[in-house]
């Protein structure tokens, strides 16, 4: 196959402009993407934060949301099934703040849990689930059952740090952060 005309794309110097050629970036092309990371809760505070609860067994996502709360002082609990939950919670204890379903982990099963959470919690605790982005039908299901947002797994590994940082802070610190406009 004739790849001739590849040499024309370029302009004047046959077609290294800077292109996919090992150089670099394209030419004219500046990243100024700076991934926005919220600051960590301050270190002792992390105690008086809500609990953040996690339904997560996929290995990839659990150590990402290990070290994306280990790096913002978040307790985040890794919860297997709702007997866990039951061992964990009690009605005594202060509300999650957060629960996390991979809507693809069968041990948690989460269309049945989510809406006996959603009871019990009534407001005051978000419930978020994440999943592939093609499962439509799922994400239908799982906003039926309950959940506040349903976030293809893309979107919910870039938005962690966010939720985390918001859930994961206590009371007074949102309060402050909100009256000075941050």
């Amino acid at each position: 196959m004739d790849h001739s005309y590849r040499a024309n794309q370029g302009g004047d110097n046959g077609g290294t402009k800077g292109g996919r050629n090992g150089r670099g970036p394209r030419a004219g092309f500046v990243s100024t993407y700076q991934s926005a990371s919220p600051d960590p809760v301050p270190a002792g505070m992390e105690a008086s934060a809500p609990p953040i609860f996690a339904f997560v067994d996929d290995l990839f996502f659990l150590t990402r949301i290990q070290e994306t709360a280990r790096k913002l002082n978040v307790k985040v609990e890794f919860l297997k099934n709702d007997k866990d939950l039951a061992a964990r919670f009690k009605p005594d204890q202060e509300k999650p703040s957060l629960i996390i379903f991979d809507l693809n982990n069968v041990n948690a099963k989460p269309l049945t849990l989510i809406p006996k959470l959603k009871s019990k919690l009534k407001k005051g605790t978000s419930i978020i689930g994440f999943l592939s982005h093609v499962q439509g039908e799922l994400k239908l299901k799982a906003h039926e059952a309950g959940c506040d947002m349903v976030l293809p797994r893309s979107a919910f590994s870039q938005n962690l740090p966010q939720l985390l940082r918001r859930h994961g802070a206590p009371e007074e610190e949102l309060a402050e952060q909100q009256g000075t406009g941050l």
